[in-house]
């Protein structure tokens, strides 16, 4: 029986250990990003992806960190590395937790940055990927504000392209405040952005 009960102290305080440092090792990600140090930050949330291999969070964050670097970037061989970083730490991701509204609202992200940087190379092959991603994310979240702001941002975006009126979208826009307003993420580090982009492009439908 003692043998037992030490055999389950020593699981309990590794996994409170484990549990600590991954904290600590978030929180730090965090702060670099934070203080505009997003390589660093990736890489933080890199290693501890090695650690935490049944965790989807720090992959979302290397995923995401390296698609948000990619938007504006001029260098094709640049923008390939990131963007396939972000690839393949998506998918990982999506292995350990699958129909996951939110990594499919970053996957839609990933698919954004390439049709943003060629949108003659690759609207054709993603333009249709990132709407039945969107739309398959809010069957499943349909009160999800990340999930409902990002689809009526690119829904704007795409009647903008098209010389469409954008008006319409406006609601969605609205709709994804009143969502923000009282969404609680799910636990420490869950993805919680996307409020101040929303409350910005708000302000472009009333202007």
């Amino acid at each position: 029986m003692k043998k037992i009960i030490t055999l389950l102290l020593v699981v309990l305080t590794t996994h409170v250990w484990s549990q600590d440092q991954f904290t600590k090792g978030m929180e730090k990600a965090f702060a670099l990003w934070g203080e505009g140090k997003s390589n660093e930050a990736s890489n933080l949330f890199e290693r501890i992806s090695n650690a935490e291999q049944d965790n989807w969070l720090p992959f979302y964050y290397v995923a995401q960190i390296n698609t948000i670097n990619s938007f504006g970037e001029k260098d094709e061989e640049r923008l390939k590395q990131q963007l396939e970083k972000a690839q393949e730490f998506l998918d990982i991701a999506k292995r350990i937790s699958p129909n996951n509204p939110e990594l499919m609202v970053q996957q839609a992200m990933t698919y954004t940055a390439w049709i943003a940087y060629d949108g003659a190379t690759y609207g054709m092959t993603h333009s249709g990927k990132v709407v039945a991603l969107y739309n398959e994310a809010l069957k499943i979240a349909p009160e999800n504000p990340r999930v409902v702001f990002s689809k009526a941002e690119w829904d704007m975006g795409a009647a903008s392209y098209f010389g469409q009126d954008t008006a319409p979208f406006c609601k969605d826009v609205e709709h994804s405040l009143e969502l923000f307003a009282n969404f609680k993420p799910k636990g420490p580090f869950y993805p919680d952005w996307g409020e101040d982009r929303a409350k910005a492009m708000l302000e472009q439908c009333k202007g």
